[in-house]
């Protein structure tokens, strides 16, 4: 935690009366709610004993949340409590035994009033114990993030506000917040995050712009996902995973932009990082496709300088297509390279 927050007064530890009636776990009787037990361990501070109440409990977790009784505590206060049931789970194993207690945390959190930057801190170390929040966390997560940039945020300063609460954003974090927002077709917003998160001390990584370019395929965005993937390689130094090169040039193909896949295909090479069979493979089905017979053979070259052999169909396609448009010479290069194959 940070220093102001440990600087609270020592009152607003004072619990209201009917918080107070539990002063042990040791007390609980088998008439205690889930929630009431939950809260006695807080008021006890036996908070290691939290994820077992809720994994032996028989009551489901958000109805009601076991948390519920927090909407009644002072907000800085709620934030004490939060930061030290974390940092006391932080030391359980298996890491994972405390994911249900995280998962109605993170419930609980997201569905209060002003659930940033809190929110932010539990998902983290939800996160960081290995832990996978439900898949409803996409949509509370993403509404409450829209909802604070459309008081004019920026996506740096709302990642900042973490650090008064004691913690720090980090890439994990905004990854989650891209994936939540491409998850309910918040795309635009996801790019503004992608581009904002550094000015937070958030350095791009692989998962933060797949999730982008994914998500841009899945729209057929092909301009801006080529972009994206340019300015990981270039800008940022990083070498994007086949699959989404795949995804990438995949869709290109399926918009019959095949002159884009290709000169993409040609920037990954130049740039020295090596495109895979699968990702060539696709070019030059798009080619044949679009009737681009000289690109086709072109490409096949390129492969047979890493030592590729396309199918067999394709390559059949790729000659005859060449002597079709008058292209004898290249047709027999092309046929000679597959020779020197020994294909």
């Amino acid at each position: 935690m940070s220093t102001s927050l440990t600087k609270i007064s020592v009152s607003l530890f004072c619990f209201p009366d009917h918080f107070r009636r539990f002063p042990s776990t040791r007390l609980i009787s088998s008439f205690q709610t889930l929630e009431e037990s939950v809260r006695a361990a807080v008021e006890a501070k036996t908070y290691q004993q939290i994820p077992e109440l809720i994994i032996a409990s028989k009551e489901s977790c958000l109805n009601p949340n076991p948390f519920s009784f927090l909407s009644t505590v002072p907000q800085q206060l709620r934030i004490q409590i939060v930061d030290e049931i974390l940092q006391s789970f932080i030391p359980i194993r298996p890491r994972s035994r405390p994911q249900v207690a995280y998962s109605c945390l993170l419930s609980h959190t997201l569905q209060s009033p002003n659930p940033l930057p809190l929110t932010l801190a539990i998902l983290q170390r939800t996160l960081r114990a290995g832990c996978i929040p439900v898949p409803q966390t996409h949509l509370l997560l993403s509404t409450a993030w829209l909802d604070r940039r459309s008081q004019c945020q920026s996506v740096s300063n709302i990642l900042l506000e973490m650090q008064p609460i004691g913690y720090r954003p980090d890439s994990g974090i905004c990854n989650y917040i891209i994936s939540s927002l491409c998850a309910v077709d918040q795309l635009t917003e996801a790019v503004k995050v992608l581009n904002g998160m550094s000015g937070a001390g958030c350095v791009p990584d692989l998962e933060s712009y797949d999730a982008v370019i994914g998500a841009m395929c899945a729209v057929r965005r092909t301009s801006a996902a080529a972009e994206k993937v340019k300015e990981m390689v270039a800008k940022i130094g990083l070498t994007p995973k086949q699959e989404t090169v795949v995804k990438v040039v995949a869709t290109m193909r399926a918009n019959k932009q095949i002159w884009r896949a290709v000169e993409m295909v040609e920037f990954l090479e130049k740039a020295g990082f090596p495109v895979d069979f699968e990702s060539y493979a696709l070019a030059v089905e798009g080619c044949l496709e679009c009737r681009e017979f000289v690109l086709a053979g072109k490409i096949v070259v390129m492969m047979k300088g890493k030592g590729f052999i396309p199918y067999i169909r394709a390559r059949q396609k790729v000659v005859e297509g060449l002597a079709s448009i008058g292209e004898q010479e290249f047709a027999s290069a092309v046929r000679q390279k597959f020779v020197e194959l020994k294909s």
